[in-house]
């Protein structure tokens, strides 16, 4: 789950000329102001301009925010500052910070900064599990999720469903290979496998639904400039044109499922359980109502969003790595005939199964479902690394600095699924025992879904495996791993695959 956009500022560079003129009056009054405040020790980071801070720097750059990041790291370190209009970041890379904030100090760093207006709307006003603010409102969230949808009990009640949406995602294969002489979009017959019960013109209504959400809530000059936000009303009407449009979509299927619950027997096509019926008479501690129709549809768009999108991505990566190096593919293939034989793989067995572990951690190492883990922010003014870290800060986890760090990791570059496998090295995804990688963040705001996620892509893997052989397309073996932010780190360009059925 990201937090910030891969180019968030480039198509607008050309307005900060028009932002300094609006700024420029305001210059005498915001230094005589900060001339009286008590100076912060910041860490280090580039020089920026009165006011606008560092968004020149980063708008002029013509690089994605991730890869201007990646750039400043070796010149400024693990820990810099970075301005940003009305925004200050702190942005962290390294594996002794990230501990030292999110484990030995996870209460005082639990919290997450003020939403921008876009966000604040399609979050109900931070109510969601991912950013509401650390207190009541998130605990109630958390431990219903937690509690009614991703317990190990509840994992394990819906095996057979997940067994079943194996068999949908063979069969959609097939079907769409003989159609198209054997090639296969990855990504897309991936994003679509769990949606248990659904047929796939309503899937696709709603997948388009999420995709238009996740690209208004890209950030835009306004929200690091307010003063701006005359100039964005266009793209402000656009926004609530969108919010309409996804409560429009969700609610209809809502209500249906709530009479559904209300009136057992009367749908027989619904399922026995669904977390959205965990969410019609939720207690949340604080508050004398249960959620309203928009909150619930804030709440179901986190977690089709969380549940789906980094699951097919990550299935995507894999399959983009055995292409590239088809030696994964045959060691996997072999170490399913061993585990199984000639039966139809299960989520039992994927827990025998040492390489294909390997492979999916390696793959979480080299591939996390995002650079920035959600944005942090402290409860209190804090220390981190002897540097001051005030409240209303951005506070920023850069995943790629921690999981490719040479001084932590042997060949960082490589994609490696043997470093896990043969023992030579380790690492504990939850940070408990130690932090090397964090694909999923550590400490109190861990992703809830963690233990769901690799379930998912340990079983699509070792099927899609088992039932195919897949090769590039065209027949070069070439493989584009170039990346790009949407709400998950995806391929460029979205990978096609030839795929053979084994015999």
């Amino acid at each position: 789950m990201a937090s910030l956009s891969s180019s968030p500022l480039s198509p607008y560079y050309h307005l900060l000329f028009t932002a300094l003129a609006f700024l420029i009056s305001f210059l005498i009054f915001v230094f005589s102001r900060k001339s009286g405040s008590k100076k912060l020790n910041l860490p280090p980071g580039p020089p920026g301009y009165p006011v606008v801070g560092n968004l020149f720097q980063v708008a002029r750059s013509g690089k994605p925010f991730f890869q201007y990041v990646r750039e400043l790291i070796p010149k400024y370190g693990p820990i810099m500052t970075l301005k940003m209009g009305t925004r200050t970041m702190i942005i962290i890379s390294g594996a002794d910070l990230a501990k030292e904030a999110l484990i030995e100090k996870g209460q005082v760093f639990a919290s997450r900064p003020r939403e921008n207006p876009t966000r604040t709307i399609f979050s109900c006003n931070k109510f969601t599990v991912n950013a509401a603010l650390y207190g009541p409102v998130w605990r109630s969230l958390r431990r219903n999720m937690v509690q009614n949808a991703l317990s190990a009990a509840r994992l394990r009640e819906f095996r057979h469903v997940r067994d079943s949406a194996m068999d949908k995602l063979v069969d959609r294969l097939k079907s769409e290979a003989a159609a198209n002489d054997g090639v296969v979009w990855v990504l897309r017959n991936a994003s679509y496998v769990f949606w248990f019960g659904n047929g796939w013109e309503l899937i696709e209504k709603v997948d388009q639904m999420m995709k238009t959400v996740l690209m208004v809530l890209d950030p835009r000059l306004d929200d690091y400039l307010p003063i701006l936000s005359p100039l964005f009303s266009k793209q402000w009407k656009r926004v609530q044109e969108v919010r309409n449009q996804q409560i429009e979509t969700l609610v209809p299927l809502i209500e249906k499922r709530r009479n559904a619950v209300q009136n057992p027997g009367s749908d027989k096509t619904a399922a026995s359980f669904s977390y959205l019926d965990t969410l019609f008479d939720l207690k949340i501690e604080g508050r004398k109502s249960s959620p309203s129709n928009p909150e619930i549809v804030t709440l179901c768009s986190e977690f089709l969003n969380g549940g789906t999108d980094t699951t097919a991505t990550a299935v995507e990566w894999a399959v983009a790595r055995m292409i590239e190096n088809p030696e994964i593919q045959t060691r996997l293939y072999d170490e399913i005939r061993t585990t199984v034989g000639g039966k139809k793989v299960d989520e039992k067995d994927v827990e025998k199964m040492p390489y294909l572990n390997a492979v999916v951690k390696e793959l979480l190492r080299k591939h996390p479902p995002t650079y920035f883990s959600l944005t942090h922010a402290v409860t209190e003014p804090a220390k981190l690394g002897g540097y001051d870290i005030p409240t209303d800060t951005n506070v920023e986890f850069f995943l790629p600095g921690i999981s490719e760090d040479p001084n932590i990791w042997s060949d960082p570059e490589k994609f490696d699924p043997d470093r896990f496998f043969a023992g030579r090295e380790e690492a504990d995804m939850t940070g408990v025992t130690g932090v090397k990688m964090i694909p999923f963040g550590i400490g109190r705001r861990i992703c809830p879904g963690l233990s769901m996620a690799t379930v998912h892509v340990n079983l699509m893997l070792a099927r899609m495996v088992q039932e195919f052989e897949w090769s590039g397309h065209p027949d070069s073996g070439k493989v584009d791993l170039s990346e790009k932010l949407e709400f998950t780190v995806v391929m460029k360009n979205s990978l096609r695959a030839k795929i053979t059925p084994r015999a």
